[in-house]
């Protein structure tokens, strides 16, 4: 499956990295950062323009997350995780971590695999109003997208290799990031607490 992907990304284009971001972040099985890496490759190699790559990787994963946010607003997570076919474990984590790191959870959840999937979900059965979810999701798909695709225009022909490294340390890079925020979020607690009290 990934070879088609890859073969369809570099025949057709942004199209095909815009459906896939939105049904990858939807939750379909689709390697969304391999693909986002080859398509920073392709523009590297000048087969693909890197504005409309980047828009297409943005507005894709927008689109995806947004979906799973009003679905979360409008079915629920407990009907969506049968229909899904996402293990509740999954979800059930992810309001734990959406409880402990709010906002943040839906910036950063991108980068954790399993995760990405449920956060807009579990913000849209929280529920986190639309203009909260909005601050804190899209600049997370910027961000995000921006990482792979600089990543593989900076690769270049060696993007399989850099993958390879990547993706070995991917759940690594999860977790320090996952981390980070939790400190963040801890300095500022005390921060706050010590200029208020």
């Amino acid at each position: 499956m990934e070879q088609a992907l890859i073969d369809n990304l570099t025949r057709y284009g942004p199209p095909v990295l815009f459906f896939a971001q939105v049904f990858g972040i939807f939750g379909l099985p689709i390697p969304d950062e391999l693909l986002m890496t080859v398509a920073g490759a392709l523009v590297r190699q000048g087969v693909m323009g890197p504005a409309a790559t980047m828009t297409a990787a943005i507005a894709g994963s927008s689109t995806g997350i947004t979906l799973s946010y009003v679905l979360g607003r409008t079915v629920g997570s407990t009907a969506l995780h049968r229909v899904l076919h996402v293990p509740e474990t999954a979800f059930l984590r992810a309001q734990r971590w959406f409880v402990r790191f709010g906002h943040w959870l839906l910036t950063f959840g991108y980068f954790i695999p399993g995760v990405r999937h449920v956060t807009a979900i579990a913000a849209g059965s929280a529920p986190i109003g639309y203009g909260a979810f909005a601050r804190a999701a899209y600049p997370g798909a910027v961000l995000w997208c921006s990482v792979f695709v600089g990543v593989g225009y900076y690769a270049g022909d060696k993007w399989q290799q850099v993958w390879i490294i990547l993706h070995g340390h991917l759940r690594l890079a999860a977790s320090i990031a996952v981390v980070a925020a939790g400190v963040a979020l801890l300095a500022r607690w005390v921060w706050t607490a010590r200029h208020t009290g």
